[in-house]
């Protein structure tokens, strides 16, 4: 692709490293905010260089947060004993979306995957351990993705906890194998979550 511009070319191939955003879908996004006033531009520019400054991530849950700890775990009216485990905010949102769960939620960040190199030590799994002794938690939903990289890290925090006085589930298997969680419609994915199975049968059967 040639470029008139240097810097048209930088802002392009920024831009492209995106997800999902290829070099032509970049360039109609960088053109489109050449015909913007400044002042928009710049309102964009400065919301970016906030959010990646200032954002935090919850003390309790890892989820994305303005505060220490985020508006889920501070809500009383939220059933903390039952903690939803997840990869990552997208599926918070997801669940959240539904309106069938009133738990709290624990983000680890990812999935064990031995192949990209990022293993139980790199996610959020220790203070999700640490949490279930402490003995405040009645129940923890599996609500990762039907992956092999999914039921390993399942499989993982199971034998960490097993041992502890905990009901433990998965999601029914409404979400097909091999879906992420933010792509299922909330319907679905609401359903999965109130028809939740004991997480021994879900490794048994598979």
């Amino acid at each position: 692709m040639e470029f008139s511009s240097k810097l048209l070319e930088k802002a392009v191939n920024e831009m492209a490293q995106l997800p999902g955003i290829g070099k032509r879908t970049a360039l109609r996004l960088v053109l489109h905010l050449l015909k913007q006033p400044k002042e928009q531009t710049g309102f964009l520019a400065q919301s970016l260089l906030t959010m990646r400054e200032e954002i935090r991530f919850c003390k309790s849950c890892h989820n994305i947060s303005d505060v220490a700890i985020c508006e889920i775990c501070s809500n009383h009216n939220r059933n903390h004993k039952i903690v939803c485990v997840v990869e990552d905010v997208r599926d918070v949102m997801a669940i959240e979306n539904t309106g069938q769960f009133r738990g709290i939620y624990h983000v680890l960040g990812g999935k064990i995957s031995p192949i990209d190199g990022v293993g139980p030590s790199q996610l959020n799994i220790t203070s999700l351990v640490e949490k279930v002794k402490s003995g405040d938690v009645f129940e923890i939903i599996f609500a990762l993705s039907s992956t092999m990289e999914g039921d390993t890290t399942n499989f993982y925090i199971y034998k960490q906890i097993k041992d502890c006085e905990i009901i433990t589930s998965s999601i029914a298997r409404g979400i097909s194998v091999g879906d992420e969680l933010e792509y299922a419609d909330e319907v679905t994915l609401g359903r999965s979550i109130l028809n939740r199975i004991p997480f021994e049968n879900s490794f048994k059967n598979n």
